[in-house]
């Protein structure tokens, strides 16, 4: 039930849519030389996944560009393939960001790889949509508020999730994490889900103050 009054709106939302002159000296500088060149060639390793806040402001600046007073809405984590979250880290963020004198929303993904023909590597831009503003369930934050990065949010909630975590049928359950605000909450709130809405484990963690708020 909280969960629809914080994010349902969101979710509603995101659909719309970072010299020597000898001759030793010129020995070294050639064996330097090969060393650079070697790494340069090295193959690049797999990619891996950001936090939160990485993510969030390699979507800031251009969303930022499009309208000056830009505000968050919500940030969300997802999957791609070939890239295994873990931790408060994801592969994929997206978030949405609402600009008041515009009355316009506009939603940026931000990937670590490709997964073509639908997600690209880096950030991209959604074709910015009709909103009507903010509403109790769902408000703007400032950045100033988000403070509490989604690895601490989620170790956090790991920690009040001890018990249901320690069921071995419940180790490879999916998280999946969601930064968004709402009047009932003084600041804004990350919800991490552990598994599923219907089978799983839900945490609130202040993005401010990183404790735990207990319903």
């Amino acid at each position: 039930m909280h969960k629809n009054l914080i994010f349902q709106a969101v979710a509603a939302v995101a659909l719309l849519g970072l010299t020597a002159c000898s001759s030793e000296p010129a020995k070294t500088t050639e064996a330097k030389t090969d060393t650079t060149d070697t790494a340069k060639k090295a193959p690049a390793g797999p990619p891996e996944p950001v936090l939160a806040k990485t993510a969030f402001y390699e979507m800031y600046t251009p969303a930022h560009t499009w309208a000056a007073d830009i505000l968050p809405l919500s940030l969300k984590s997802g999957e791609v393939t070939g890239v295994k979250n873990s931790e408060g880290k994801a592969g994929l963020w997206t978030a949405v960001f609402g600009s008041v004198s515009m009355h316009m929303a506009r939603t940026y993904t931000y990937s670590v790889t490709d997964e073509l023909p639908t997600i690209a590597k880096g950030v991209t831009a959604e074709a910015p949509e009709a909103w009507a503003g903010p509403t109790t369930a769902v408000e703007t934050f400032q950045t100033s508020d988000f403070t509490i990065d989604s690895d601490a949010a989620y170790k956090a909630a790991a920690a009040k999730a001890g018990d249901w975590l320690k069921d071995p049928a419940n180790a490879n359950k999916p998280v999946t994490m969601e930064l968004g605000a709402a009047s009932r909450f003084p600041a804004p709130v990350w919800y991490v889900l552990f598994g599923t809405s219907k089978l799983g484990f839900v945490a609130y963690v202040s993005a401010t103050t990183g404790n735990v708020i207990t319903k």
